[in-house]
């Protein structure tokens, strides 16, 4: 009876249409059903069950006109499941009228959410080989996305309170101080397709030039690795004295002695030790300057450029240190070979008035040097306890003309004796690991 009932029923006009922010129309017989789903695969899943269910009723397959971006479908559902795409010749004559309605039941559906809509995957729902969105029809496989889902997951906090909870058992985010410094840490640690060179300079003694070199090739060897800080001043540099020394007493001169061997295509990772200086719980390497006290050599531009070749084949990321004459040989070719600049201050007056005028003397100097100033970092070291306002008002006469402009707070461990980035204060270790994170971006 129910057979003979559905042989004398019209076939139903249904339409479905799938938009690209999860909301949908299914329309039977002009009445209008809204779908809405949490993606498009759980949307596409409530359309088809809703029409096997029309086709259950009517106990015969029914035929649906489907539109998402890619255009319209025309296909035959059965009452088990099964999905067939028709060819347009077939379609009921008046399906060009659901078409021509389809625009705006589509922007009746997108009203509340002003999202355009994306790509449909026309798949069929798991109860069927295709959906109401028509999947067989072929696209080329150059447009098809990765199957990958994008990375969602963040790590639980480990810091302060949360991170405190967090060890008791519980799962709780990180905070946006957490997130920053993993952000920082993540500039830090990366790595780039061949070596990079960083020069530290002002033409002011007492700058907190050194200081500055040690704490950032802390910070890369601790996160990344491969680092060298370079002492290249044409005297005998202070580098030396605030870092561990090795086994040995060789200097920037032993190495350009045996720059050929170290050079050599034979010439193996672990030959420089012997002309470097191991920092053991900083992870970087010093390349101390020429300490003979009763010395004359004076490197060269020439020389500058042997020792930078040397160290750029066994390190990724090189920090020199430099000394107060703008106009020396071996001051200059390191700016030649810097692809970052970093000048660091205090906040005393003619420190200052120094660093700016270390930035104007690169800017006149040529197009690249200004370049150099114009993407400087500058850093910004607190002399004493107490000077966080000055500190302040300091950095920000630097930011109309540099990148980025970073404040260290004052610190007892970087007043004398050997650099250990793991003495400092947090809140020192934090403002070194921004200003790392700073040069980073720069490079």
């Amino acid at each position: 009876m129910a057979i003979e009932k559905s042989l004398i029923q019209p076939e139903p006009v249904i339409s479905a249409i799938i938009n690209g922010d999860n909301t949908g129309i299914l329309k039977i017989n002009g009445e209008e059903h809204p779908y809405e789903a949490p993606d498009v695969n759980d949307l596409r899943q409530a359309l088809m069950k809703r029409v096997i269910g029309e086709a259950a009723t009517l106990n015969r397959p029914v035929r649906v006109t489907s539109m998402d971006d890619s255009g319209v479908s025309y296909l035959v559902v059965s009452p088990t499941g099964e999905v067939e795409e028709e060819p347009p010749t077939t379609v009921p004559e008046d399906a060009s009228a659901i078409i021509e309605r389809i625009p705006a039941a589509r922007a009746a559906t997108t009203t509340a959410a002003a999202k355009p809509a994306t790509t449909v995957v026309r798949e069929a729902a798991p109860a069927a080989p295709s959906s109401v969105a028509g999947a067989t029809t072929r696209r080329s496989i150059r447009e098809a996305e990765s199957f990958l889902a994008a990375p969602s997951t963040v790590e639980p906090a480990t810091q302060g309170i949360r991170g405190m909870l967090n060890s008791l058992g519980l799962s709780l985010a990180p905070s946006e101080d957490e997130l920053s410094e993993r952000e920082d840490i993540r500039l830090a640690s990366k790595h780039f397709a061949g070596t990079r060179t960083i020069a530290v300079v002002n033409q002011k003694g007492g700058s907190n030039k050194t200081p500055t070199v040690a704490d950032l090739a802390a910070v890369f060897g601790r996160n990344g690795g491969s680092v060298v800080a370079w002492d290249n001043n044409p005297t005998t540099g202070t580098l030396g004295w605030r870092t561990e020394q090795g086994d040995h007493s060789r200097s920037a001169l032993d190495v350009i002695a045996n720059a050929d061997a170290l050079l050599s295509p034979t010439a193996q990772s672990a030959d420089i030790n012997a002309f470097v200086h191991h920092q053991s719980t900083d992870k970087y390497d010093v390349l101390r300057s020429d300490s003979d006290v009763d010395g004359t050599h004076e490197v060269t531009a020439e020389e500058v450029d042997i020792l930078h070749r040397v160290v750029s084949k066994y390190y990724r990321l090189i920090l020199m240190d430099s000394g107060n004459n703008h106009r020396s040989a071996e001051w200059n070719r390191m700016i030649d070979h810097a692809d970052q600049l970093v000048v660091p201050t205090t906040n005393e007056e003619d420190r200052v008035e120094a660093a700016l005028l270390t930035l104007q003397g690169l800017d006149l100097k040529s197009e690249r040097s200004a370049g150099l100033a114009a993407n400087a970092v500058v850093v910004v070291s607190e002399r004493q306890e107490g000077e966080a306002r000055l500190s302040q008002e300091t950095a920000e006469k630097f930011r109309p003309y540099v990148r980025d402009v970073v404040v260290v707070p004052f610190d007892p461990a970087l007043k004398s004796g050997q650099i250990r980035f793991g003495a400092l204060k947090r809140p020192t270790r934090r403002a070194w690991l921004r200003a790392a994170a700073a040069v980073a971006r720069g490079l």
